[in-house]
């Protein structure tokens, strides 16, 4: 008679391995989403805030457009409310409405976690470049702060006359008129504001839908999302600026300098307290890269970015945030982050390079003319302008190339969708 095994041999070693690490890997993944809806500091400063509690949600976003399931959608709703519960019937944690985005969007990461770390094969690596980039773009968010913070006080005098110098060389200052409409007409303020604020959702959107499409090009949209952020703030350095409400204060937007008083005025540093983030505006060239990245989605996706796009050239604007040349600097700068992100394409080629060297000395050209020739630009309205268009044109054309050699580079392929139960 057979005696029987007293230490059976495991005969998938492996697979039992699988299933431990992939236990741990939840197991820290929920702990880590516990630890940070738990802590009050973390609440105070992000949770809570308008900008980056819409950073968080934009893993809904991802979740949403690549798997497209109720059930899912049930797990963050139910998740999201467990973690309100806990902020504010054990810690007591004072309710703010913003806060709600914030619990929907970590409990999104959580159903995006647990699905990457439980799915198997290509739909695993699908889902890994969903959840990964999410958690860096709110990372860089969260950190972006920081930043701003030591540029302040590496540089307590401001180029801000330099650039309202330009802006007047115009003969219309369009930040000022721009903001006269928002406190005549408070409701196209109040739109433009929710679309400034909620930058990150049409990011996470373009990003997700390419990710579907074509995920080769996806990645180097998502890697030009995160570098623009780190390189602008560089240029912040370079160029710092606070912005016209910073500037004029309380006498902004109804209260500008005349063209005369403009022309002569003695334009020099200035000291003065805020964030110096304004040339290039970021906000510009986020929803640039959004508008042009979202070549080959649906329309539908295609009308969101464009809608972001013109809505958030007023609010940058109209808040007085920003000058006109802002944005227009906002051209070159996002058309040299598009090139030295699109990977897929050698640097040799003629559309990559080009794009890139003509964003880069375009870029740099205007910070050098800003800060040293702003009488040059008072010779003529037909100067600024001229170079206004100058830039603008060659960067649309140039970006229109270099999206051009991306497509007969990598042709779109079919994939698979995330599995949706």
């Amino acid at each position: 008679m057979e005696q029987p095994d007293l230490n059976p041999r495991l005969d998938h070693p492996r697979l039992d391995r699988s299933f431990v690490v992939k236990i741990a890997l939840a197991v820290l993944l929920f702990t880590a989403i516990l630890g940070l809806a738990l802590n009050r500091q973390f609440y105070d400063e992000t949770m809570v805030s308008a900008y980056l509690s819409l950073a968080l949600v934009s893993a809904l976003i991802v979740l949403v457009v690549l798997r497209r399931s109720w059930f899912d959608l049930l797990w963050v709703v139910s998740g999201g409310l467990l973690l309100a519960a806990l902020d504010y019937r054990l810690l007591h944690f004072p309710p703010r409405i913003m806060a709600g985005f914030s619990f929907a969007g970590l409990a999104a990461f959580a159903v995006l976690g647990i699905h990457t770390i439980w799915a198997e094969a290509n739909d695993r690596k699908l889902l890994l470049y969903g959840f990964l980039p999410a958690v860096l773009f709110v990372a860089s968010e969260w950190t972006a702060s920081t930043l701003l913070d030591i540029t302040e006080r590496l540089h307590p005098k401001t180029f801000d006359l330099f650039l309202y110098s330009f802006d007047s060389s115009l003969r219309v200052q369009i930040s000022f008129l721009v903001g006269q409409l928002f406190w005549k007409v408070p409701w196209i303020r109040t739109v433009c504001l929710i679309i400034y604020i909620a930058l990150p959702l049409p990011l996470a959107l373009v990003y997700a839908a390419q990710l579907r499409r074509k995920r080769e090009n996806a990645l180097a949209v998502m890697l030009a999302f995160l570098v623009a952020g780190p390189l602008g703030v560089l240029f912040y350095n370079l160029l710092p600026a606070c912005g016209p409400v910073h500037l004029f204060g309380s006498e902004f937007p109804f209260h500008p300098f005349s063209t005369a008083v403009a022309m002569h005025m003695r334009v020099v540093p200035v000291l003065m307290p805020g964030a110096r983030n304004a040339i290039p505006s970021l906000h510009m060239a986020w929803v640039l890269l959004v508008w042009w990245n979202s070549r080959g989605l649906p329309r539908w996706i295609r009308a969101v970015a464009l809608i972001f796009l013109s809505l958030t050239v007023l609010a940058t604007l109209g808040t007085g945030e920003h000058y006109f040349i802002d944005l227009v600097v906002a051209f070159p700068f996002s058309l040299m982050v598009q090139a030295l992100c699109s990977y897929q394409l050698p640097f040799q080629s003629a559309e990559r390079r080009a794009a890139f060297l003509f964003g880069i000395f375009t870029t740099l050209l205007w910070f050098s003319l800003l800060s040293f020739t702003t009488s040059f630009f008072w010779s003529s309205p037909l100067v600024p302008w001229g170079m206004i268009v100058a830039t603008i044109g060659p960067s649309v054309f140039l970006w229109h190339r270099l999206a051009g050699a991306l497509e007969q580079e990598l042709p779109v392929r079919p994939r698979a969708a995330a599995a949706t139960a």
